[in-house]
């Protein structure tokens, strides 16, 4: 069953701080076996309690995938430089096998 990270990025007020971050992710995803469902794009929030901004979803294989991706050490480092750019929201989700 697939797991997915879901990142509400709300507001990047560093840019070039920012794009160093969005540079080094995609190759780092797919090293895990991840892949981008979602990676920006118009949103229409129409049930929303607080502010939208870039949404991206990122699936991989298995939960516990998505689990080593974003407590791994390679992914900590570009936290770090997330956390420094930009206000985001970030949560890991285990699939649904319906």
């Amino acid at each position: 069953m697939p797991g997915y990270l879901l990142a509400n990025v709300k507001h990047v007020h560093d840019p070039k701080r920012f794009s160093e971050y969005s540079a080094q992710t995609p190759e780092l995803i797919a090293s895990h076996g991840g892949r981008y469902l979602v990676r920006g794009g118009e949103v229409d929030p129409v049930e929303v309690s607080g502010p939208i901004g870039r949404v991206v979803v990122v699936e991989f294989p298995t939960f516990d995938a998505a689990k080593a991706y974003y407590h791994g050490d390679e992914y900590r480092r570009l936290t770090a430089i997330r956390q420094s750019a930009a206000d985001a929201d970030l949560l890991l989700v285990d699939g649904y096998a319906g």
